[in-house]
């Protein structure tokens, strides 16, 4: 089944519209389209993540895209010469355009970390990109809520506690009383959540956040422009 699904994905990305340079956002995307299409003819929904956040414009980043099937199998089109080349430098810059859009917008930015590792380090580091790297007026994450079974102690909790993130700029410092860690499995804590999340709120409009890539991005690029840049 996996050798199926890898030769399914090989075939799709030979397709014209992935012989680019790409964020793995696009990548993904692309990708959702086409497993939308393939939910359709089967007349089935909802049973791939990647075919709901295309429905819903979600961008769906990867921290470290080699490290994943889809990243060797990018690999393999790459010794083709053909496939997608993925941009990571893009994807920085995005995640961190998103932060910065929410922000000077007049909302707030928040993340809810489910495990550890690189995707973890990943989404918090939209903050020091803003203000450490491009030198833009910032002060971190409002809110912070990371479930994870890993412990400070044994070096396992990967980024370590909020209060060492404030360190790096990565949660205000003043909203630091209220970020939340759940020592749990994610397995239980995730839909528990998911539950609370659909019984106390009414459905919203979607945001549409990949439709609005480029306008956000620009918008970061801009003030990066008129700080004058970093020497």
């Amino acid at each position: 089944m996996l050798l199926e699904t890898d030769a399914y994905l090989r075939k799709v990305m030979q397709a014209p519209e992935f012989q680019r340079e790409m964020s793995t956002a696009e990548l993904h995307y692309l990708l959702g389209k086409y497993l939308a299409g393939r939910e359709d003819e089967l007349k089935v929904e909802d049973t791939c993540v990647l075919a709901t956040a295309y429905r819903c414009g979600v961008p769906c980043y990867t921290s470290s895209p080699g490290d994943s099937s889809i990243g060797m199998n990018v690999a393999e089109l790459w010794l083709r010469g053909s496939g997608p080349r993925l941009d990571v430098c893009r994807d920085v810059n995005e995640t961190a355009a998103i932060v910065y859009d929410a922000k000077k917008s007049g909302g707030t930015s928040g993340v809810l970390i489910l495990g550890g590792g690189s995707p973890k380090n990943f989404m918090l580091q939209t903050e020091p990109q803003i203000q450490e790297v491009l030198g833009l007026d910032e002060a971190g994450h409002d809110y912070f809520v990371q479930v994870t079974d890993a412990r400070p102690d044994t070096g396992g909790l990967s980024g370590a506690t909020p209060g060492e993130a404030v360190s790096w700029g990565k949660v205000d410092p003043e909203k630091l009383p209220g970020t939340v860690v759940v020592y749990g499995d994610s397995t239980l804590i995730a839909p528990l959540l998911a539950a609370y999340a659909l019984t106390r709120h009414a459905p919203r409009p979607g945001r549409r956040l990949y439709d609005r890539r480029e306008e956000m991005l620009g918008r970061l690029k801009r003030d990066f422009e008129k700080k004058g840049g970093r020497d």
